[in-house]
């Protein structure tokens, strides 16, 4: 019988459990073989619990990246970030003004800000589907280094013109009150930092999502981000 890939992330925290079952045994001197017996009984009358310890392993492994780097992650680039700047869990969203499913995160995280008083997004540019995107995101840096007030008129302005150009760059801008042409310095560095931090942890598109130590994937509802505040929370 073959296994399919979306299988084995089941069959590998299954392994895991059935694992650790037999070390407990290990450590207090019991034959292993009854309590490998008793957890696999436990797993198929309870197989819910798998996902569960699937995402466990999944964040344990995603925290041994995310930690060397972490402060390259959470560090907002001057203003660009929002909610509390002293809160207790950082939600990093990576994304490219180009974007549409970027653009249908907003209101979700403008929700999420809404009710939880505690949480920061920090906001991450990450240019990958255009030239025009890397375009944008050098002004956006540029806005995000007026102050997080700016950044966030020039990042809704920008997101609600539709696809990038000079002139919808140009528009944004004005309407943040910046100057489009002063792009900072470091916003070039700035860019590669986080195309690195991508590579590192494998994101695979736009919108990505770092939450604590876990690593999201595409637009997510308000009750999936909130979970991961949860959790991270919990750490």
């Amino acid at each position: 019988m073959s296994v399919g890939k979306a299988t084995l992330p089941l069959v590998a925290a299954a392994g895991a459990l059935l694992g650790a079952g037999a070390m407990w045994a290990a450590d207090r001197g019991q034959p292993s073989g009854d309590i490998g017996t008793e957890v696999r009984a436990y797993l198929l009358a309870n197989p819910e619990v798998i996902p569960e310890a699937m995402a466990k392993l999944q964040d344990r492994e995603t925290g041994k990246q995310v930690a060397p780097i972490r402060d390259a992650i959470v560090r907002p680039y001057r203003g660009a970030w929002a909610g509390n700047p002293k809160g207790d869990v950082t939600v990093v969203e990576y994304f490219d003004y180009n974007c549409g499913y970027c653009r249908s995160s907003l209101p979700v995280i403008q929700q999420l800000i809404d009710r939880d008083p505690q949480v920061r997004v920090v906001f991450r540019e990450l240019p990958i589907l255009s030239e025009t995107s890397r375009a944008a995101a050098g002004v956006s840096l540029a806005a995000a280094a007026a102050g997080p007030n700016q950044y966030r008129r020039f990042n809704t302005a920008l997101f609600a013109a539709g696809p990038v150009s000079p002139a919808t760059i140009a528009s944004a801008a004005a309407a943040a009150g910046i100057d489009p042409a002063r792009v900072p310095a470091d916003a070039d560095a700035e860019i590669r930092r986080n195309l690195e931090v991508a590579g590192t942890l494998s994101l695979s598109g736009t919108p990505s999502w770092v939450v604590g130590n876990r690593v999201l994937s595409g637009a997510q509802p308000l009750d999936a981000l909130e979970a991961a505040v949860k959790a991270a929370r919990a750490k």
